[in-house]
This record gives C-alpha cells, structure tokens and sequence, in this order.
C-alpha cells in the first residue's frame, strides 16, 4: 500500500471518527432522562435523583428522574433498551436484571446485547422484618413458625427477579422453609402491604427500612450482609441469627441502550464517579448504609457478567420461579 493511499485511510478514518468526538465533548446538548424500573422511594429511585441532581449541575443540562415501573423492572428496561442509542435515555438497574437474564429468558431484550455498561453507584444490605403481628421475637423464632406452618406465611418482594425477591428465595432455600412469594409492582406496595399487616415477611432495602423499623413499624429480625450494619448495629446478621452462610445486597448502576457512542459512555462514567466520590455525598451514603462503588466502564462490564454467572447458579439451586 502507498504511503499516500495509508494517509488517505487514515484521514477518513479520523473525519468519520470527528463527529462522533465532537458529540461527546458537547454532551449533553438537552436534558438526559434516568429512567427507575422500580416504584417511586426505593433506594433505585432515590439515588437516580442524587445523580441526577449532582450531574446536572456539573454538565449544565437537567437530568430527570422518571419512574417506570413494573413487570420486576422489565417494562421501563425494555422503553430503554427500544430508545434511541444517543445516550439521553438511560436505565437505572439493580443485580434485578442479572437475576433476570436468567429468571426471565423470555423478556424482550438481552442485557448484555441490548445495553452498554456505564458505571456502578453503590450497594447496600438488606434488612429482613415482619410485621408486629406475627408470633415471633427473633428469627429461630420466626423459622420455627414458618415450618410449623408451610405454605401459610407470605413475604413480599417488588417483583419477580429482584434483589428483596431472591433474598426471600435464598433464605426459603438454606432453611427449609415454605414461604408464599407475593410479588408487587412496586417496592412502596411491598412495604405497605407489610406495614399494612397484609404480608407476613419481606427482604427491604436497609437504606429505606431501618427507620421503619425503629418506628416499631415492623420488627427488624436480621440484615443480610456478612456483619452487622451500622445503620441497625442492634440487629444480628441473618447468618449469626441463625442461618449461617447467608449473604445478599442490593447493588445500582447505569446502563445505556447498545451503540451509545463510547465517547459518550466514557464521559458519563467519568462524571458519574466524580459524584460517587465526592466527600459530601459519601458521608451522606455512609449515614444511610450505602456504599459507594466506582469501576471503569470495563471494569462495570466484567462485573456485569459475572453477575449474570452468580444468579444463574442460585436461580438453579433455588428453583425460583418468576411469579
């Protein structure tokens, strides 16, 4: 090849590659929407509108925060991934959708083709609480009950896939019990419906439920990370309280539809660990026990996949069912 015919390509290749560059340093041009395929005050919700409260500020346009819930996340995931790759719709996801991918194989899209990986927010434990009404004081207490009763208790979740869901599948699995699974459209209806008395159990985000609980709301029986959480350091781990071993988070991050200019990717995940580090916000996380995560958009990607590995195998060993 003739030197002249390589600079030829080489000039093409980087007039093609302008625009592309271009669109990502004006980025963004308009407001960008975070869509939250989950109810309005769960923790998916509420910390979508701290990102979008911090980044707007810093890259001078509105980011707006709309809530489309239902289906366990997969009707507001599915107008995301259907929406224009120009990266001014994005999605809000939860380990939900690496649940998914195999609790819902018949679901309209497939995360890892139909979307990109942008960056991580944070990951948080869950709080396991009951309502005052039922016959228990700890949690031996509350399994006793649950076999002395098969089939009789309920739990509730948000939907079919997500982390409050397979926490309560996880827990049925390593304690040999039969609890009902009553799945909700959305998280505020899980928890009125638990508050409400309506439901015995349910798995909740500790960022939104430990205030609850010390209202004497419901009644707080274990957390679910590996020690106790400082939000409800009175509370034991479900694993010292008497199911050893157990262990589960909820987790945030961002995701835009497949073939958003990486250009544009990049800057968001710059901009997005900007405001997960920032001090003010992590000390506000730390106070509502969230814990900020940063990766790189590959780093995201990885972690993505091996999620989808991690839930498929407890999917299989559980049984759990998307209903």
């Amino acid at each position: 090849m003739s030197h002249r015919r390589r600079f030829a390509i080489a000039a093409a290749l980087f007039v093609a590659a302008a625009p592309i560059s271009a669109q990502a340093q004006d980025y963004p041009t308009r407001s960008v929407k975070f869509v939250v395929p989950f109810g309005a005050g769960g923790p998916a919700d509420v910390y979508a509108r701290v990102l979008a409260q911090h980044l707007g500020e810093a890259l001078k346009q509105p980011f707006v925060v709309e809530n489309r819930p239902g289906a366990g996340s997969i009707i507001g995931s599915d107008a995301v991934a259907k929406s224009d790759p120009d990266g001014y719709t994005l999605l809000v996801m939860s380990n939900t959708h690496t649940v998914n991918e195999t609790l819902r194989p018949d679901k309209p899209f497939k995360l890892m083709t139909d979307f990109t990986a942008v960056a991580p927010i944070n990951y948080s434990d869950l709080l396991m609480v009951i309502h005052p009404s039922v016959p228990a004081k700890d949690l031996k207490e509350f399994i006793a009950l649950a076999k002395s009763k098969p089939g009789q208790l309920n739990y509730a979740s948000s939907g079919p896939g997500t982390p409050y869901h397979m926490a309560g599948e996880l827990f049925k699995a390593m304690t040999g019990t039969d609890i009902v699974h009553v799945p909700h459209k959305a998280s505020g209806e899980m928890r009125n419906s638990v508050i409400g008395g309506h439901v015995q159990m349910m798995f909740d985000a500790v960022t939104t439920m430990s205030a609850t609980a010390k209202e004497g709301k419901v009644k707080p029986l274990g957390t679910s990370g590996a020690k106790r959480n400082d939000l409800s350091p009175d509370v034991p781990t479900v694993s010292e309280a008497g199911v050893p071993g157990y262990e589960t988070t909820i987790w945030l991050g961002i995701v835009a539809p497949a073939k958003t200019p990486p250009a544009i990717i990049e800057k968001l995940n710059a901009e997005i660990t900007k405001v997960v580090n920032r001090p003010d916000v992590r000390a506000i996380w730390a106070k509502q026990g969230a814990v900020p995560m940063t990766m790189s958009v590959k780093e995201f990607d990885a972690y993505l996949r091996k999620d989808i590995d991690k839930w498929a195998d407890v999917v299989k060993k559980t049984g759990a069912k998307a209903k």
